[in-house]
């Protein structure tokens, strides 16, 4: 079985990439969806509430507010991640150690930090998923709640665009229409299934 990284910066179109290779029948591992169900754990939210008891909100993690705490205080993201992450990673493993046993050829892993938190040894190969700067700029300020401030706070955090393609074994390009997107995701897919066939055992 390999494994794949899927990544890129903030408004590229990323999930609209994971959605197209799961529909493609391809096991994908959402790290967003795995923090999700981590807040929802009762023992976590516990832990979040000790060290940032704002973000608790009538019994629940405020996402939006937890993110707008970190966002701004390095010392509180580096708190926040110390908790998750190892947690993601664990969730992570389970995930390519159950598909690994089903006999699955591929797995997808969705990592949006995946560059910045040094996990790209990981896995047998990187998908970046690029777009140019104006269409990254008009999706992500017309997401709910996101500001010029708040978009250049994320930004900040993320690696370059151009640094991330650098290290890509493949490239997404994504500044055009779902049709043109889903016809590059089909040609990897391909690729993809050559690289599992030639594969030695």
């Amino acid at each position: 079985m390999i494994t794949v990284g899927l990544t890129g910066s903030i408004a590229t179109g990323k999930s609209e990439v994971a959605k197209l290779f799961s529909a493609a029948g391809i096991p994908v591992f959402d790290s967003d969806a795995e923090v999700h169900g981590l807040y929802a754990q009762k023992t976590i939210r516990d832990l979040l509430g000790k060290i940032f008891p704002d973000v608790i909100v009538d019994g629940e993690v405020d996402r939006p507010r937890l993110g707008q705490r970190v966002l701004g205080s390095p010392k509180d993201l580096r708190k926040l991640e110390s908790l998750i992450h190892p947690l993601v990673r664990k969730g992570r493993k389970r995930f390519i150690a159950h598909w690994r046993k089903q006999g699955s050829p591929l797995v997808v892993i969705d990592i949006p930090l995946l560059f910045e938190t040094g996990q790209e040894e990981e896995l047998d190969y990187i998908i970046v998923v690029s777009a140019n700067e104006d269409a990254q700029r008009r999706r992500a300020m017309a997401r709910s709640g996101m500001t010029k401030q708040k978009l250049a706070g994320i930004l900040a955090r993320q690696m370059p665009d151009v640094e991330k393609r650098n290290r890509a074994d493949f490239i997404i390009e994504n500044s055009g229409s779902l049709e043109q997107l889903r016809t590059q995701v089909d040609a990897l897919i391909r690729k993809l299934a050559e690289l599992v066939r030639n594969r030695k055992p």
